[in-house]
């Protein structure tokens, strides 16, 4: 039995060679000839804002690097979270994927109480598109040029101060919320639906108001409005001479939108991977530059676990501001 097996193992060993060249190089042309078909990319919220904006360009880079069509598609509604249960229902098959920003990934799990998904878990982070910081704006009829004076006005005006933001929970009422709560300072919240927000601030209606900068750059450039600061950890490419919160006086506030793909929990790594590096390699191209710093999105990319350990930080911090403001929704 001894000499048996002795001449046994270098037989099995070559089968086992065999077997493995057989099976192991069958998954690779699978990952390599993804996408074979139209690929979807779902966008949670109306055409013509920032993630429509950020995800159509992108997406047409991405049909000509890969060779297929990755077709937009609006599902606006309930704070993103329709769309974004559209695509955690989707197969992980690679072909319905998304872009998704701050509010609906990291705002919602807290603000909404009877979420029927958990986009921490439910989703795959593909990679970082942007980040957009919010710009705090004022009319210019309201004489408030700088943090200084809107403070000032607030704390003589009778029944202080007015913002308007893009919905309850949205980063652009919390960021508004932890400012005033900062300098203790009255101010009224009036929630929009999306772009009426903006419609009352240009009439001079509400005092001001922390909006994405791709949302009101073309009213900075016409002089409609003007920026006081940004909400980022750095000035913004677009707004250099803009300074952050934190320049004026308000060490770690960091309150802007951020935007990635997504995919469905469960869709295959090499397919994550293949995304990834696509997505990447458009960002690096300085047209895409060019054109998002001038939209007023700074461009990130990155790898998938980069952007998941920024979406755990991001939910943690967001969590503690919405208890504060007692912001719920249903």
């Amino acid at each position: 039995m001894h000499m048996a097996s002795k001449h046994f193992a270098p037989i099995l060993a070559v089968i086992l060679a065999l077997v493995c060249s057989f099976l192991l190089p069958a998954a690779s042309p699978a990952a390599d000839a993804y996408p074979t078909q139209a690929v979807k990319v779902i966008v949670a919220f109306t055409p013509g804002g920032t993630t429509d904006m950020l995800t159509r360009m992108v997406s047409t880079r991405l049909s000509e690097k890969l060779g297929q069509t990755f077709v937009v598609e609006n599902k606006p509604g309930a704070g993103g979270n329709i769309g974004t249960e559209f695509v955690v229902r989707a197969a992980p098959d690679g072909y319905t994927l998304m872009v998704n920003s701050v509010g609906p990934i990291a705002v919602n799990p807290t603000l909404y109480q009877n979420l029927p998904h958990n986009p921490i878990t439910d989703l795959e982070p593909v990679v970082q598109l942007a980040d957009v910081p919010n710009v705090l704006v004022v009319p210019p009829a309201a004489n408030t040029p700088d943090l200084k004076t809107l403070i000032a006005k607030g704390k003589t005006k009778q029944g202080g101060l007015s913002y308007g933001s893009t919905g309850i929970g949205t980063s652009s009422h919390l960021s508004s919320f932890m400012f005033a709560q900062t300098e203790k300072v009255a101010a009224v919240h009036i929630p929009y639906k999306g772009a009426d927000a903006l419609n009352d601030l240009l009439a001079g209606r509400v005092d001001f108001m922390f909006a994405t900068i791709p949302s009101v750059m073309a009213h900075i450039n016409s002089g409609k409005l003007v920026p006081i600061a940004v909400s980022s950890a750095k000035r913004s490419r677009s707004l250099p001479n803009i300074p952050t919160m934190i320049e004026n006086g308000y060490p770690g506030f960091e309150a802007g939108s951020w935007f990635g793909f997504f995919a469905p929990r469960g869709t295959p790594r090499s397919i994550i991977d293949k995304l990834n590096g696509a997505v990447n390699e458009i960002l690096k191209d300085p047209e895409i530059d060019k054109q998002m710093v001038f939209a007023g999105a700074d461009p990130v990319g990155g790898s998938p676990e980069q952007f998941k350990q920024f979406i755990a930080s991001e939910h943690k911090k967001w969590a503690v501001v919405v208890k504060d403001s007692g912001a719920t929704a249903k």
